[in-house]
């Protein structure tokens, strides 16, 4: 089981091939927005790596961060990430302070759309 921790929360195990986002949501307890339902659309499930970046990418999360001017490095869309080894993220986009009436529509357990890895 990789582990991840989110800076200012903890470390928390997390089933193999789980998608980042729902990790966030459902193991790690934390308010992670994922407004677009995890689709790559919104950047709103932006997290920032500060180790264990994964080295593969989508091409949808390529192009939709290309398409938001989103350049910081480390910075990924957690809906399109899978837990395949231990990491350490930071918290970009959070339901509190937000405005929005929720965190998100639920998230798919695969990724969507079907991952082109670049």
């Amino acid at each position: 089981m990789p582990t991840i921790t989110v800076e200012g929360k903890g470390s928390f195990d997390v089933p193999a091939g789980k998608r980042l986002v729902n990790a966030l949501v459902e193991e790690c307890g934390t308010d992670q927005l994922h407004a677009c339902g995890g689709v790559a659309r919104c950047t709103t499930c932006r997290v920032e790596f500060v180790a264990g970046e994964p080295a593969r990418m989508t091409q949808a999360e390529k192009d939709v961060l290309a398409a938001k001017g989103v350049t910081t490095p480390g910075v990924r869309l957690s809906c399109q990430i899978t837990c395949e080894a231990d990491m350490t993220v930071r918290l970009v986009s959070r339901f509190e302070g937000s405005g929005r009436k929720d965190a998100g529509t639920p998230c798919g357990a695969s990724i969507e759309p079907p991952p082109q890895w670049v």
